[in-house]
């Protein structure tokens, strides 16, 4: 069988990037990447056999620069464009656009998306097609008068929404009508600013639905089929954690109701290619069209594993103009698949995002495994882009072993140089109430508190480790990481004894043993720590645990299980071995980014008192403000940022001197 087209451009970059040109080569298609400069060594660079610089880092001036694709299109001779998800993959313009240069785009035709991309014209689609929807207000009249008239018809809770929107912007949630006025201005608000389009609509608000999602394909044809479910209630900031299929609460005969419907949406405005319909599915099992997606999904993977079926491949044929290869009653879904999308982002904290270089990347291998990823050991994490590492899909043929499945593979994940969500995930799959398949999209919020990710590794075990990692260090390495200094270990003769903000009373003594195997202690406290290429591993009363570590020059993070602990140095390691000898009042230190950003507000000046806690830098990241905070009691030495400053992560902000 000829490959449909000879060469494809990919006009995405990460982990779909490097997913679409796996296909597209074993289908013989010859593949071009685009890149920005802060993507020239990324892996879907090489995972491509031509790449294009298409501008800067920021996605407005590369990725979403639609005359850039474009023009890398025709110059390597692309006949086809697939947009991956994100950036242009559900922009109208851009598919007509490719219509415009001959260049067939991989996806839907450009009237559809149209159709689907606007909430209340794919709300009134559905409905003209028999769909259930969610009662509510889709009207033109955009007026504070006429909205609040329906606000009231409607009842609370109610729920504002952008017609443009997605993501959870320009979203508010009403719960007593006094409040309706503020909340309509600020979603209208957030509309403007994140979608250039303030239209709002109303609908009643479902407490805790479960959300269901429905695959389909449809040729040019006239054919059009759905692969089945996937439950991505679990959610954080209107967000997908995890994704699954089946869903434990549709039924066989649901499955074919919910199936069909989806079938007849997208039939209802001609749609073409891959797609899938979200729906809202309440406790007494009524289901409501919540919105169309014209893309391929992020979670497409699980639905790959429960059925067989390459959707990249299947998208590149009806593309080309293919009839669909499989009728409805070919699809047979088999076993059970659980997706987890491992995020740089610190779950204990707000899930904020984690800024800055990988230093060890390892994901786990085996049967019934499947990652998905664009990032490798040296790749950074920027402000510019989604701070999704991987996507990690577990398959077993029943939920039970599939969860089992994953919370092991969970175990065996090692990044480093970048807090990722990881223990949260490990957590999720652990949840009794996860594992019983009650799962809704208040799941996050009735039953995680950051706390929970604080306590899940034993204190000892992750402070001896700390000091091993501090011990390692080389005394001129600002901010290497353990994996750079394998040859550090044979020049240190000298034991030395590590202590820690918090831990100054017990300090670590570490003694360098052979092949790179150091011998640590803290009371009665003793382990063996030894350092590899890929997990380090610590025995420590009688049982060995693999760990990773990482450094900056004030501050040591250790991994276990997935959960992270961090250690402030009070002061450089001593190499003294009669005693610590750090008093309180001779260690010194540095307060470091935790992320690239813009500083908006410095709240001390040198010479200052501050206390553990004390706000130091207010800066911005991710369009989001964080508050840097000291980590001790101390006097400012210095304040080496200003307002207006943009800075990368572990540049210094303030260093300080410990306090008396």
């Amino acid at each position: 069988m000829s490959a449909p087209f000879q060469t494809v451009l990919i006009a995405n970059r990460g982990e779909i990037a490097v997913r679409i040109a796996k296909t597209a080569r074993a289908m013989g298609i010859r593949t071009v990447a685009v890149y920005s400069d802060a993507d020239a060594a990324a892996p879907h660079v090489r995972a491509c056999d031509v790449a294009v610089r298409i501008g800067p880092p920021p996605a407005r001036e590369s990725y979403l620069r639609i005359d850039a694709v474009i023009a890398a299109a025709r110059d390597t001779g692309a006949q086809a464009i697939h947009p991956g998800y994100g950036f242009l993959s559900e922009n109208a313009r851009f598919a007509s656009a490719c219509a415009e240069a001959g260049i067939r785009f991989v996806g839907p035709p450009p009237d559809a998306m149209r159709a689907m991309g606007d909430k209340i014209a794919a709300k009134k689609a559905a409905e003209a097609a028999g769909v259930p929807t969610v009662p509510g207000y889709l009207g033109d009249d955009q007026s504070r008068k006429t909205l609040a008239a329906h606000a009231k018809r409607i009842g609370v809770p109610l729920l504002i929404k952008a017609s443009a929107g997605g993501g959870g912007k320009g979203m508010r949630v009403v719960r007593d009508l006094a409040e309706f006025d503020d909340a309509l201005a600020g979603a209208q608000r957030e509309a403007l600013a994140a979608f250039g389009d303030g239209t709002v609509f109303l609908e009643r608000y479902l407490a805790a639905p479960r959300h269901i999602e429905v695959q389909i394909l449809a040729d040019a044809h006239g054919a059009c089929i759905h692969l089945g479910e996937r439950e991505c209630s679990v959610q954080r900031r209107h967000q997908k954690v995890l994704e699954e299929t089946p869903s434990t609460a549709v039924s066989p005969s649901l499955r074919a109701e919910i199936g069909a419907a989806a079938v007849r949406a997208a039939q209802a405005v001609g749609y073409v290619n891959a797609g899938t319909i979200e729906f809202m599915l309440d406790a007494s099992g009524k289901y409501y069209f919540l919105e169309m997606n014209t893309r391929l999904q992020v979670e497409h993977p699980i639905t790959e594993a429960v059925t067989g079926v390459d959707l990249v491949r299947e998208q590149f044929c009806i593309a080309a103009g293919e009839r669909l290869r499989l009728a409805q009653g070919d699809v047979e879904p088999r076993g059970h698949a659980i997706e987890v999308r491992v995020y740089a982002e610190d779950a204990a904290h707000g899930f904020l995002p984690s800024i800055g270089r990988i230093t060890t990347f390892g994901p786990p291998t085996g049967p019934g495994l499947r990652v998905d990823t664009g990032v490798e050991a040296g790749s950074d994490v920027t402000i510019d882009y989604d701070p999704m590492l991987a996507k990690l899909i577990a398959y077993d043929r029943t939920r039970d072993a599939c969860i089992e499945r994953m919370s092991a593979a969970l175990d065996e994940f090692i990044v480093g140089g970048v807090t990722t969500n990881i223990a949260f995930l490990r957590w999720l799959v652990g949840h009794d109430a996860f594992r019983r398949g009650e799962t809704t999209t208040a799941f996050i919020d009735e039953h995680f508190r950051p706390e929970m990710l604080r306590s899940g590794v034993h204190d000892d075990v992750a402070l001896l480790a700390a000091a091993a990692e501090a011990a390692a260090k080389p005394d001129d390495a600002a901010s290497g990481s353990v994996w750079r200094r394998l040859g550090a270990w044979r020049h240190a003769a000298e034991p030395r004894t590590i202590v820690f903000v918090g831990h100054e009373a017990t300090p670590v003594t570490v003694f360098p043993g052979p092949d790179g195997r150091w011998s640590c202690a803290n009371g009665a406290e003793q382990a063996i720590v030894s350092f590899d290429m890929v997990a380090s591993t610590i025995v420590h009363a009688g049982a060995m645990t693999r760990f990773t570590a990482w450094s900056s020059r004030s501050k040591i993070s250790v991994a276990i299980g997935g959960f992270v602990r961090e250690f402030a140095l009070l002061a450089p390691p001593s190499t003294q071995t009669g005693g610590h000898g750090h008093g309180r009042g001779s260690g010194s230190g540095v307060v470091e980014a935790p992320m690239s950003g813009k500083i908006v507000k410095t709240s001390v000046r040198a010479g200052d008192e501050v206390s553990a806690r004390d706000v130091l830098v207010v800066m911005e990241a991710m369009k989001m403000e964080h508050t840097i905070v000291a980590p001790y009691d101390a006097i400012v030495r210095s304040v080496d940022v200003t307002p207006g400053d943009t800075v990368g992560a572990g540049d210094v902000l303030v260093a300080l001197e410990a306090g008396a």
